[in-house]
């Protein structure tokens, strides 16, 4: 198997004057991107980074991460990108935790590399002008293009992403070349990309979603149209330019996009696939995109950085809730909540545990010295996900939320996703998240923070809870209205903020 960086040698070769990257004003054709990793990789050779080597990589979706990227591949450096939000504690973490040999950073992160103790006697390449910087990455371009390259083989180590950490410090996730091949393949098969896409290249090349939309568009000779940071507005302008074919977005992107003020006036025909993961997505926001955007297409996606695919459903629309069946790599099972054993199965119906072997192709082969995290979710071959779920008589995939979120109420077991499903159905509903909040009598109680699209109140929601197919205990005790519902970076509900009353409240009406 083709390793990552002769990906890019052999998308050079098929067209090296298609369209590779569009960054505002700078346009890299596939030729332009090759011989621009490869003078990057040269330039790194010199700065004596060698095979195996880590290099922490603290930027936004530019042209430069993407040639950066390359660059390590093709040099068989392992690129170990983080996020550009992160604070100095957390990148003095990764630094340490990764054993970074460089540093390769922009100035939105140059105050936290400033801070960094463990960057001081590194080699630090500075992007844009930031300061703190010992190479330019300028310099690095200007090299002559590395000879004999690529260096890696399809089995060494590519990338390593950190997890999200939310309930801890993140942990990270060492892939091997053909994994991250494997897994960009079946992005291409599963949502059926063609020659030529254009895809809007907004998820961070931090996380898992944005890495395998910049390689799927490669192996097609697909165009990644760069947005630093997300704005629904800049979103807008860009599928408008350059005609965005596709898009890959988690459900809150969506949500934002739909609910940009100017929407119904731009035009969106050119984007005929939609894919969405990271979490997922409610009723009323499926049926809403469904209406707007009238796609050929509308993928939902479940998977991890540990192993990018479990499931896929091609037709999100015509059983809303369901992930779908296992992805072309990989075997999905739903086990007893507590067992480690992957033989002891669910019966359709019946919640548990869902699990993926590490026998596929895109599984990774453990965390970065972590044996603590192995021993929790390595078991006989299996990787046990963290997440609840069920499969239907259909053998399709339900996953209901994860171990950590079950609401323990008066003895019953309650998870928030049926119950956020329902409310997202009312019109007035704009975003939901729900929680279990600690009470003296019930253990905990179902609470239900909501951001209004329009006037409604506690009293009406119940009444559409009540009238619902929801079970009595799990209707919401009590309904918050917020400003936002706090979320990662990547979109993901962060209920813990809830639980802790770390939220802004609605604003008083005037």
């Amino acid at each position: 198997m083709f390793d990552v960086g002769r990906t890019l040698l052999a998308a050079a070769a098929r067209d090296e004057d298609a369209l590779a990257i569009v960054d505002g004003a700078r346009r890299l054709t596939y030729g332009a991107l090759c011989d621009e990793a490869c003078r990057v990789a040269q330039g790194l050779d010199e700065l004596g980074l060698t095979k195996g080597d880590r290099i922490l990589v603290i930027m936004q979706n530019r042209w430069e991460m993407v040639v950066a990227y390359f660059a390590a591949q093709l040099l068989g450096v392992v690129a170990t990108p983080v996020n550009w939000r992160a604070e100095a504690g957390e990148v003095e973490y990764f630094l340490k935790d990764s054993g970074a040999k460089a540093v390769l950073y922009e100035p939105v992160a140059e105050a936290a590399v400033a801070a960094c103790k463990g960057a001081g006697d590194l080699p630090r390449i500075g992007v844009n002008g930031a300061d703190e910087q010992t190479h330019k990455f300028e310099d690095l371009l200007a090299r002559q293009p590395a000879t004999e390259v690529p260096r890696a083989t399809a089995h060494d180590s590519s990338l390593m992403l950190y997890t999200s950490g939310t309930t801890g410090r993140g942990k990270g996730v060492p892939r091997l070349h053909r994994a991250e091949r494997s897994a960009a393949l079946a992005h291409v098969a599963q949502n059926t990309y063609r020659t030529g896409e254009i895809t809007l290249g907004v998820m961070p090349l931090y996380h898992t979603m944005g890495v395998r939309s910049l390689l799927a568009m490669v192996l097609i000779n697909g165009v990644f149209v760069c947005l630093p940071r997300f704005s629904a507005g800049a979103a807008l302008d860009l599928i408008e330019a350059e005609g965005v074919s596709n898009l890959y977005l988690v459900p809150t992107l969506y949500h934002d996009v739909l609910a940009h003020p100017g929407f119904a006036n731009r035009d969106i025909s050119s984007v005929r696939k939609l894919g969405f993961a990271g979490a997922p997505m409610t009723d009323g926001l499926l049926k809403r995109l469904d209406a707007a955007f009238q796609p050929d297409l509308f993928v939902n996606h479940y998977g991890s950085s540990e192993i990018y695919t479990f499931t896929i459903d091609q037709n999100a629309c015509a059983k809303p809730g369901s992930a779908g069946k296992a992805g072309i790599n990989t075997e999905i099972r739903v086990v007893q909540i507590g067992s480690t054993d992957p033989e002891q199965r669910c019966v359709a119906g019946e919640e548990g545990q869902v699990i993926a072997t590490l026998a596929g192709d895109e599984a990774f082969e453990g965390y970065w010295q972590r044996t603590d995290a192995d021993a929790k979710a390595l078991h006989a071959g299996w990787y046990f996900t963290g997440d609840i779920g069920y499969f239907d008589e259909d053998g399709d995939l339900f996953v209901t939320g994860r171990v950590d979120d079950m609401i323990i109420t008066g003895g019953e077991n309650v998870l928030p996703v049926e119950i956020e499903s329902c409310l997202s159905l009312h019109p007035a509903v704009s975003e939901v998240a729900v929680v279990g909040m600690p009470h003296e009598r019930w253990g905990q109680q179902v609470t239900a923070f909501l951001v209004r699209g329009s006037d409604v109140d506690a009293g009406e929601l119940d009444g559409w809870c009540k009238q619902s197919k929801l079970a009595n205990f799990k209707r919401p005790r009590e309904y918050i209205f917020v400003a936002a519902i706090p979320k990662s970076p990547v979109g993901k509900i962060l209920r813990r903020m809830l639980v802790a009353g770390d939220y802004a409240p609605e604003a008083p009406k005037t």
